[in-house]
């Protein structure tokens, strides 16, 4: 049947009774409050009383009073009638946990936005909520700093992973800082010997450049030597294939107090602006680099600001002989002195290969500050002391942020074109083709020729030009073949250059003409480096 208000329940609960200790009295107390007498059965000596003012009985509150006093002797309850039936709403905090079925609450039961972070478990930030095996929710605790979730397929649950694997070692649409830092192109020469005393500048891989202070007696064969499982361990392992190489020929164990001597790459200041130097929000440089030598012990890395005369020094060790280990070191955010974005020199990266005591005499500068040359340096082993001390760098990168060496990005391959191009941009070496032109042009007379050369790549500014000597080339014009006697450049620019090439005789003024190789091994170069 149908019921106004609450349905009652299928069950009716006990009614509760109060046995009373009588004596000569027409007052007594009741265990628990009524409205009035209706909300109780009075027995007296197994005789129901009636309720009722001028009754037997009335009750309000706690209080009963009875028309008349009892005896000592006297038998007497009363029934508690009131509220008899249950009803299916159950007061406030009376339904505890046991009393609830299980999974007797349901999604459409609960209020949208109900649940609060209050009531979800505690957990750590950096924490994942993720269903375990049992299809219940599970907590992956924060992995460590730069570690991927990797997942591992339906029935297993995922973990955090140190798996650089995964991740592309060619970032898209980015180029690396340090250029050529897998020692791939080596435009000038791939060996040259006797590198000391008054050689510094650039000899072999491109953009790595040698650079000596004071006068050092030591000397040096500098190479790109090619890397193999034989003698690559994990640097080969990783992919890298060439290395620069050091080969001490003259060695010096005693340096003078101002000699040294650095392996280094010049940046320009427009590819510093990453490190948000100068900045409140600047990063942190991490340099990484695969490093092998014969001699352990205490290295020195740089960098160095150019525009501002900073500098900032960490150590790293060789901890075994000829045998290549991965270094990672990182250097502090710089707030002081931003670069302007232009084509000249803002950061270096210097690697020491020695230094006298000029430079090893104070407290290594770990922290960005005006250059100090006693601290610049200090604990530099001398990688120079023996002509069996060899010195090997390759897997170079430098990255804007703090990095450990697991947590480092992997290197930033680029193909063999791609880094030839970057290279070129501040040096380019034509190679020789026989009958290939090298320039073209017109007749300027009988004598002379002007021929124009495109670069490669745009240059970093005007380079200087030079070739491999005045007579290595031929100027055709019509049907004369007529050996060169100087070739010269005049009215270059970034992008390409006017060359005049002289000859005896036997041009025709005004018709076209051709430079092209006539030694066999003829070349012309652009310099703009840093």
């Amino acid at each position: 049947m149908p019921y106004i208000g609450n349905t009652p329940a299928e069950k009716y609960a006990a009614f509760n009774v109060q046995n009373f200790t009588t004596s000569a009295t027409t007052s007594y107390t009741l265990d628990r409050a009524v409205a009035n007498e209706l909300d109780i059965r009075l027995v007296i000596n197994n005789v129901i009383q009636q309720p009722g003012v001028g009754k037997a009985y009335t009750a309000s509150g706690t209080t009963l009073t009875l028309s008349g006093a009892t005896t000592g002797t006297d038998t007497m309850y009363a029934v508690y009638i009131g509220k008899a039936v249950q009803t299916v709403n159950p007061g406030a905090g009376s339904v505890g946990p046991t009393a609830l079925q299980d999974n007797s609450v349901t999604t459409a039961k609960l209020q949208d936005n109900s649940v609060t972070n209050a009531k979800l478990a505690d957990a750590t930030q950096g924490d994942v909520i993720y269903y375990g095996a049992a299809g219940a929710p599970a907590q992956l605790t924060a992995g460590t700093s730069g570690y991927f979730l990797k997942t591992q397929g339906a029935g297993a649950n995922p973990i955090w992973a140190a798996d650089n694997n995964t991740v592309s070692t060619i970032r898209e649409n980015v180029n690396p800082v340090l250029i050529n830092g897998s020692m791939e192109v080596a435009q000038r020469s791939t060996s040259v010997s006797g590198i000391g005393n008054g050689d510094t500048g650039y000899h072999t891989c491109d953009r790595w450049r040698y650079e000596e202070g004071g006068s050092p007696t030591q000397e040096w064969t500098q190479s790109q030597d090619e890397i193999d499982s034989s003698d690559g361990g994990d640097a080969w392992a990783n992919g890298f294939i060439r290395q620069l190489k050091m080969d001490c020929t003259t060695a010096s164990g005693s340096l003078a107090a101002g000699d040294y001597e650095v392996i280094e790459q010049r940046i320009e200041k427009q590819d510093c602006n990453i490190f948000k130097k100068g900045t409140s929000g600047s990063e942190k440089y991490t340099l990484t680099f695969w490093i092998k030598a014969s001699k352990t012990g205490i290295n020195i890395v740089e960098l160095k600001d150019n525009s501002y005369t900073r500098t900032c020094s960490q150590s790293y060790t060789i901890n075994v002989a000829n045998t290549f280990e991965k270094k990672t070191v990182v250097f502090p955010a710089d707030p002081t002195g931003g670069f302007t974005p232009n084509a000249q020199l803002g950061l270096s990266a210097r690697w020491y290969l020695n230094a006298g005591t000029n430079y090893q005499s104070g407290s290594l500068q770990t922290t960005w500050g005006s250059t100090t040359a006693a601290n610049q340096a200090v604990g530099q082993v001398n990688q120079a002391d023996s002509t069996a001390n060899v010195w090997n760098l390759t897997g170079a990168q430098l990255e804007a942020g703090e990095y450990t060496a697991s947590t480092v990005p992997p290197f930033q391959s680029n193909t063999y074109g791609a880094s030839e191009n970057r290279c070129q941009r501040y040096y380019f070496k034509t190679w020789y083709v026989a009958n290939m032109p090298y320039a073209s042009g017109v007749a300027n007379g009988t004598t002379n020729a002007r021929a124009l050369l495109i670069y490669p790549q745009t240059m970093r500014s005007n380079p200087s030009m030079g070739t491999s000597g005045g007579t290595d080339f031929k100027v055709y014009c019509g049907a004369t073949n007529v050996t060169t006697t100087n070739v010269a450049f005049y009215y270059g620019y970034r992008k390409q250059v006017l060359l005049y090439a002289d000859v005896a005789s036997g041009l025709t003024n005004g018709q076209g003409a051709v430079i092209i190789d006539s030694s066999g091994s003829s070349f012309i170069t652009g310099d703009s480096e840093l």
